[in-house]
């Protein structure tokens, strides 16, 4: 290394210009503006390996953009030392390995400790010349991209010359010499030095390169022929009397239609396909919370858990993770994905497929379980829809168990042997200001089918990229970490890892599953077309005066920011002004002139692709539209009384929503009522609160906020009707729920209102399902059983609900008896 700085020396200058002018930065993270630098002290720069290219960049870099300079030497007390420092890499030899040579801090270490006001800023730095997974993809790419072998200078030259335009920068957290040094000496703590930095740039490299791939052909190989695999094979081969060579050729074959099969290649190619394709289809992507998935990245296995609206989920969060300096998953995509063109380019940018169902294929599932596994196991980052499908109500559907149940078993699996693995969900909320489905879906919620994916629907999608689709949000929500939630739920789960299935674990993935919703919601992102939505849809004919919509907004706005209904929810920028233009920009609603004021129109089909938009967020504002909505037929409230009256639907309401409830539901009443009085939408009186006299206007905004729960808990109420109207023990769940659906159709016919989600069958099914949760009902027989509790709070609720609607029930009860 001595002989070749002296070679380099002299074109030290000219080499850097050349990389400067040649390198392009795709990334540099953090920002160098946040660097937690001290101006005070001398900054030294630490590469994880001796590489010419690395120093020359980063000393063009510091340069450019204002840092501590990288290149020369920095003198610190009586000690010189070049600026830019690298661990030190074993030495090779024909005949022999050398040991590792020791870091190069000793000396500032011992004079750090004899004169302590000496200190020292050490940051290490990571430079990735091209992003490939671990793979080989053909000669020149295997040579020349970053991958986890160390590169040689012949590797190193042509990383520079291939991937010199997509160059990607990382700053570690700055470490101080004083805060490494202990009682145990200088030589210890430049031992520890240099093991938290190498632990830094391996974590580093995991979480920007992912694992190391297998070839895709010895992956699916080690599938079938598992121990798992061979047990089910050696099962059926009796059962069915079928020869195992033939069952073995079959879990290979189960095998390339599961498996993914990543390339780096495509990976760059979709990344600028994708770019072009958002600046063509969206104003902008904003995206949050990405911090939190980067704190965890390099020692967990992560399982990004989206919420599904469209399909373009799949794309945009491999885009934002891979374009922000993260490994991009391998996600599970349906089958029917798997089609000509689109298929072949989705499985090697990561995508795996899976059947619909395969409980009564005992192979596919042994193989699928299987290759999950290995991805698992071996930290590769997942990605998976727990809602099953893409949600066409625009609601956050309830979780399915099975990749969540898959995950869990696998996770058991490592545990018992390892018992090292770390394994952290990472839920996204992806919030559109438009949709490229949206006729699809107000097409099948009025019963149309579902039409198959193929080459020639996704050429009818293409023909939408003129239209404006406004901004999408990339929400990332708290991360869960599985060790912690198992911890908190099942306290002697690590006395049960020796079990295939415990006996906790079927109860457990339904929690999980809620558990992850309720994260998701909370990380909702609020933006123009959905504000406009829940204002615009809570009146009767779904026209609005402009100035009403701007000042409800504002009240929304504000809510949020005092009291938000999720705790890592975001506003869009702007005012109430900007966003009702962005809503008419998009063709969304209709702006009507008038000498009095313009008004906000939606017209049928405006109103019905509204609905979507509403239902994605309508859950951020639960508690206030349900405090609103107490006060529609009765105008004064005591705490007390409210929060009896409110308290038997809350948790059903919450469960719906999937929201969580607060600690303690009268104090969030109270700071509810407060709030609502301090927006002047009620008065304080005496002990209560009361409707507000005057103005005018206060009365109608706060109706307005109430009408956003008005449909959650109507279908309550006419399903609670149904049940009490028919006696315990007459109906089975099903029967309840389609019952209720088509009591509830009726009064939409008779009362005018063009919403097909309003008799959605299967929200009166989840409505069974949480009164079952909570304790409401329960089964003798498959029957359902209630008993005094549910009709006294029935009668109670009854006051929240305007008496034309009960009358009106009692009416469709009598004539159907009769």
């Amino acid at each position: 290394m001595a002989l070749v700085r002296t070679l380099t020396t002299p074109l030290r200058a000219p080499l850097r210009r050349l990389i400067a002018a040649w390198v392009e930065l795709r990334l540099i993270e953090p920002a160098t503006e946040e660097l937690d630098l001290d101006p005070r002290l001398p900054v030294l720069y630490v590469l994880p390996h001796p590489a010419l290219s690395d120093a020359l960049l980063l000393e063009s870099l510091t340069r450019a953009h204002g840092l501590p300079p990288a290149a020369g030497q920095r003198r610190v007390g009586d000690i010189s030392l070049p600026a830019c420092l690298a661990l030190p890499s074993p030495g090779r030899r024909l005949w022999r390995r050398s040991t590792r040579l020791e870091a190069p801090f000793l000396a500032l270490l011992e004079q750090r400790r004899a004169h302590p006001g000496h200190e020292v800023q050490l940051v290490p730095v990571s430079v990735f010349w091209g992003r490939a997974p671990g793979k080989r993809f053909g000669f020149w790419k295997m040579l020349a991209a970053d991958s986890w072998q160390l590169t040689g200078r012949l590797r190193r030259a042509l990383s520079v010359l291939l991937h010199g335009k997509n160059v990607e920068v990382h700053f570690g957290a700055p470490l101080r010499l004083g805060d490494l040094l202990d009682e145990r000496g200088a030589a210890l703590a430049n031992r520890k030095t240099a093991r938290l930095l190498r632990v830094h740039f391996r974590r580093l490299r995991t979480r920007v390169l992912g694992p190391d791939l297998s070839h895709r052909r010895t992956l699916i190989e080690g599938v079938a022929r598992s121990p798992e695999v061979r047990r089910v094979i050696d099962s059926l081969a009796e059962e069915q009397r079928t020869s195992r060579a033939r069952l073995q050729r079959r879990a290979v074959r189960y095998g390339r239609e599961i498996a993914s099969n990543m390339a780096y290649p495509v990976l760059r190619f979709m990344d600028g396909l994708l770019k072009r394709l958002w600046n063509r289809l969206y104003d902008g992507v904003e995206i949050r919370g990405l911090d939190r998935v980067k704190a965890l990245a390099g020692d967990h296995t992560l399982v990004y858990v989206p919420c599904h609206r469209s399909h373009i989920d799949y794309l945009l969060l491999s885009y934002v993770l891979y374009r922000d300096g993260l490994m991009p998953p391998h996600i599970a995509a349906g089958r029917n994905l798997d089609m000509p063109l689109i298929g072949p380019l989705l499985r090697r940018g990561g995508a795996f497929f899976l059947r619909r169902s395969f409980r009564d294929n005992r192979l596919y599932a042994a193989v699928f379980n299987e290759y999950l596994h290995r991805l698992l196991s071996r930290g590769h980052p997942l990605e998976y829809f727990i809602e099953g499908g893409r949600s066409r109500s625009g609601r956050m559907l309830a979780a399915r168990p099975g990749m969540l149940a898959m995950t869990l078993r696998s996770y058991l699996r490592s545990a018992a042997g390892s018992g090292q693995q770390r394994l952290a969900f990472v839920p996204v909320y992806i919030g559109y200001e438009r949709i490229i489905e949206s006729a699809s879906y107000q097409r099948e919620l009025r019963g149309g089918r579902k039409r198959k994916e193929s080459p020639l629907a996704l050429l009818r999608v293409l023909g939408q990229l003129r239209q404006p689709f406004g901004r999408v949000a990339v929400n990332v929500g708290e991360p869960l970490t599985l060790a912690d939630y198992l911890d908190r739920e099942v306290s002697d789960w690590r006395q049960t890892l020796g079990e295939t299935r415990p006996a906790w674990l079927t109860p457990l993935v339904p929690r999980l599953g809620e558990e992850l919703c309720r994260r998701i919601n909370a990380a909702a992102a609020l933006n123009p077309v959905n504000l406009v939505a829940l204002v615009l849809l809570a009146t009767p004919h779904h026209a609005i005066e402009v100035s009403l919509l701007e000042r409800q907004l504002a009240l929304l706005a504000e809510l949020q920011r005092r009291r938000p209904g999720g705790a890592h929810a975001s506003l869009p920028e702007g005012t109430p002004t900007d966003w009702i233009d962005q809503v008419a920009t998009l063709g969304m609603v209709e702006r009507r002139a008038h000498p009095l004021g313009d008004i906000l129109v939606a017209d049928a089909g405006q109103a019905g692709l509204l609905a979507w938009y509403r239902n994605n967020v309508m859950h951020l504002f639960a508690l206030a539209g349900l405090v609103a909505f107490a006060f529609r037929h009765q105008s004064t409230h005591r705490l007390e009384p409210l929060e009896t009256l409110l308290a038997p639907g809350w948790p059903i309401l919450a469960r719906e929503l999937g929201i969580e409830p607060p600690a303690s539901l009268r104090e969030a009443l109270a700071e509810m009522l407060d709030l609502l009085v301090d927006q002047g939408l009620l008065e304080r009186d005496g002990e209560g609160w009361r409707r507000p006299r005057e103005p005018l206007e206060a009365g109608e905004r706060l109706g307005l906020l109430g009408r956003l729960m008005q449909p959650s808990l109507e279908r309550g109420y006419l399903l609670l009707a149904v049940l009490l109207d028919a006696g315990p023990g007459r109906l089975v769940a099903e029967e309840l729920a389609e019952r209720s659906r088509q009591l509830a159709e009726r009064l939409a016919l008779l009362s005018g209102l063009d919403a097909p989600e309003f008799f959605d069958t299967r929200l009166f099914a989840s409505l069974v399902e949480s009164l079952e949760a909570e304790g409401w009902l329960w089964r003798e027989e498959e029957r359902l059983m209630f008993g005094q509790p549910l009709r006294e709070a029935a009668r109670r609720s009854r006051e929240l609900f305007d008496p034309a609607l009960r009358h009106r029930l009692q009416l469709i009860t009598r004539s159907r008896d009769a």
